[in-house]
């Protein structure tokens, strides 16, 4: 899904200076290990040009390493399908008016630099398990995700965001897309701070928002990954680099529940 994205929307009205050069891709990977169970944390970017080449080294030989992948959700490809499935019921909630315009800007933004989904690292790590045969999870269902979107309250940046059927001034889009870019190049890079920072204005703006979309998931996420620790196997779990990043990441949950991590990217 596309929350991180629209995360740093809401958050980007002042966006950190980035340095202007993109090392050779490197995003953050993190590894948690007992006796008999190795599950990899990857922090994924839901967007990316097809000029990104990240699935090598340490990623790839951890990934294929894995018994199974479990990224944020698994998005139906043919919903028609799904639809004729018994106990289908079909999404009935409406994201909040300032987060669909948010999104509009950030997917605007994105493919003005080239980044589509299905560039995305979760897509390219669900075809290769897909191809590869290996169990793909979802550590939330898709209903469960729109339900939360409709609850996203109005924030601060929503203020800034054109109405309905009205273009984005050049300034903002300019702005923006300067935005998507460094977050790009900051998860190529393996920058986490850069993340620290848009989740902490994004707090500022929108406390409600930070608690539904990082906070209270990251928690959920920990609670998670401490059962599936207590089966043996090799696990790789791929979630949005900003739930990797901050005092309230994913990271600082497992710690508090005893399951320290260590960067292996």
């Amino acid at each position: 899904m596309l929350n991180v994205i629209a995360a740093a929307t809401l958050a980007a009205a002042t966006p950190a200076a980035m340095p202007p050069a993109e090392p050779e891709a490197a995003p953050a990977m993190f590894e948690l290990r007992d006796a008999d169970t190795t599950i990899y944390v990857f922090g994924t970017f839901h967007a990316l040009d097809a000029k990104t080449h990240w699935f090598n080294d340490s990623v790839r030989n951890a990934f294929e390493q894995s018994n199974e992948l479990v990224l944020e959700t698994v998005i139906p490809e043919q919903p028609k399908l799904y639809q004729a499935a018994p106990g289908f019921r079909p999404p009935s909630v409406t994201p909040s008016a300032s987060f669909l315009a948010t999104t509009r800007m950030a997917i605007s933004a994105g493919r003005s630099q080239g980044m589509q989904v299905d560039n995305g690292a979760d897509m390219i790590l669900r075809y290769a398990a897909e191809a590869e045969g290996k169990p793909v999870e979802g550590l939330e269902t898709m209903q469960f995700q729109l339900d939360m979107f409709s609850k996203m309250p109005a924030t601060p940046a929503a203020a800034s965001v054109p109405a309905a059927g009205k273009a984005m001034g050049d300034g903002q889009m300019q702005s923006l897309t300067k935005a998507m870019a460094d977050m790009q190049s900051a998860w190529k890079r393996g920058d986490q701070q850069v993340f620290v920072g848009m989740l902490a204005q994004l707090r500022t703006a929108s406390p409600d928002t930070y608690r539904m979309m990082f906070t209270e998931r990251n928690e959920r996420w920990a609670d998670w990954i401490r059962a599936r620790m207590r089966a043996p196997g090799t696990v790789f779990v791929a979630v949005g680099a900003g739930h990797l990043a901050g005092p309230d990441s994913l990271l600082v949950r497992l710690a508090e529940r005893g399951l320290p991590s260590r960067r292996v990217r």
